[in-house]
């Protein structure tokens, strides 16, 4: 039988078959794809082969194979150095949630989730929540980084899910789609996925009051079929995104902004770093790219790993 993962546990798999029904389903012994090393070799949104299993009155289903994956995303796990986390796969788009300060979301986050969406290609819109919330400065900020990212040709939507402030404009971008949800804890996605579809229910929880970072809801990614022709992948709130696997002459081509000066650069290798007559420092130079993109990429190129609460209190400190 084939069938669509809808939700992983760690150990059983809710396995939704071509009929429409329900099955939990295991996997049996050492599961590997293609060398990935990760710590979880199944996950949401993976189309699978499974046979069902009788055992007296309990019905089961055991895994086989994973067919091929169209895109995931992936994330090195920044407490296990050399783990990785597949979140989801084969998914159309990736609604990225921001809020300003409750709680806040750095660039150096946004940036590293979008060079890994773009090296997937998966289409990512860039989502500023709980918009009803914020004073004059902080809409200044929305407004600064949504020129930014708008510039370079991502989506920005301004949303606020209690008022119900674009709401409908976040449905109408998800229809006939499967979407992922990501974002800090707190930062309001299952509040955003309920005005969405209220049915859903999903549990919600306040901001704790250090670094104003929300407590987590969602263990585990899950997916959930909508009533107007959509599909929602619902993930626990990341702290940090490390980007797996990018080589460093290639990591300029997930910048939009860097790609489309490359040809320009003295060598054909540059890595925008030290090299001279490079049109990216050029360009950075005459403020036609953002100084914040550039700290992102520089940050990944020699290998720093993000680090929430060190991001944050840099930022403090620069204010």
């Amino acid at each position: 039988m084939k069938g669509i993962v809808y939700k992983s546990t760690g150990s059983w798999y809710h396995v939704k078959s071509a009929d429409g029904d329900f099955h939990q389903c295991r996997i049996k012994g050492k599961f590997r794809i293609k060398d990935i090393k990760s710590t979880n070799p199944i996950a949401v949104g993976d189309k699978v082969v499974f046979d069902l299993e009788k055992k007296g009155d309990e019905e089961t289903g055991v895994i086989k194979t994973i067919l091929d994956r169209d895109n995931f995303i992936v994330r090195k796990s920044v407490n296990l150095s050399k783990q990785t986390h597949i979140i989801a796969a084969n998914i159309d788009q990736v609604f990225l949630l921001i809020t300003i300060n409750n709680p806040p979301t750095l660039t150096t986050f946004i940036d590293r989730f979008l060079v890994s969406t773009r090296a997937y290609r998966i289409d990512t819109i860039l989502v500023f929540n709980k918009i009803d919330s914020y004073q004059i400065e902080e809409r200044a900020e929305i407004l600064y980084l949504k020129d930014i990212y708008e510039k370079i040709g991502y989506r920005c939507v301004e949303v606020s899910a209690t008022e119900s402030i674009n709401v409908d404009k976040i449905k109408e971008m998800m229809l006939g789609k499967t979407s992922m949800f990501v974002g800090h804890s707190g930062v309001g996605k299952s509040t955003l996925v309920n005005a969405i579809e209220p049915s859903l229910n999903l549990k919600t929880k306040e901001i704790s009051d250090q670094h104003s970072q929300g407590k987590h809801t969602t263990t585990f990614a899950e997916m959930f079929d909508l009533s107007f022709d959509a599909r929602i992948i619902d993930t626990p709130g990341i702290k940090g995104f490390g980007v797996v696997d990018i080589d460093k002459y290639e990591l300029g081509d997930y910048f939009p902004e860097f790609f489309k000066l490359k040809e320009h650069c003295k060598f054909n290798n540059c890595i925008h770093v030290k090299e001279p007559n490079c049109a990216v420092k050029e360009a950075l130079e005459a403020e036609e790219i953002s100084w914040s993109r550039y700290k992102s990429y520089l940050q990944i190129i020699d290998g720093e790993e993000e680090n929430y609460r060190t991001d944050i209190r840099n930022q403090e400190e620069n204010e």
